[in-house]
């Protein structure tokens, strides 16, 4: 986790992590342009699979105003790219398999799992606008709605 919390306002962390080709990501790439930071546990599970066919469905919507959509978990590049496949996902997935990049956005940590206490990705999400600024964060995300919710957040900015 990290040491102090983000916030609204503060400088997003930087980052590169490869994509399902393996080609390296890194924040600069998205400079100029509003960016959808989204972490979620895994790949080909309900409820990601719920969120990321929403990001899916409402793609368009979030391209004409001018937002990228990038998904974070540490699941590898095979597996990425299987949940890509299966699910015709249209924006870029990156594997964070030591977890460095989720503890600099506070999206790991110590969670509940059926009564065990285990750590884990804390399904959180980070707009982050065109000066490379987290401009709004979602710690408790409703993934059957969640891509609605951020499209609200985006015409609000």
């Amino acid at each position: 986790m990290a040491d102090e919390e983000l916030k609204v306002g503060d400088k997003a962390p930087a980052f590169s992590l490869k994509n399902t080709e393996g080609k390296t990501i890194k924040l600069s790439d998205f400079k100029g342009k509003k960016l959808v930071l989204y972490f979620y546990p895994k790949d080909m599970t309900p409820g990601c699979t719920k969120e990321a066919c929403g990001f899916r469905d409402d793609y368009a919507q979030l391209k004409r105003r001018g937002v990228e959509i990038v998904g974070v978990s540490a699941d590898d590049q095979a597996l990425h790219q299987k949940f890509t496949e299966a699910y015709s996902l249209p924006f870029t997935l990156l594997s964070d398999a030591d977890h460095s990049m989720m503890e600099k956005y506070g999206a790991w940590g110590e969670k509940n799992m059926y009564g065990k206490k285990i750590m884990g990705v804390l399904r959180s999400t980070f707009v982050i606008d065109e000066q490379g600024r987290v401009a709004h964060i979602f710690r408790k995300v409703k993934t059957d709605t969640h891509s609605q919710d951020v499209l609200k957040v985006i015409d609000q900015m």
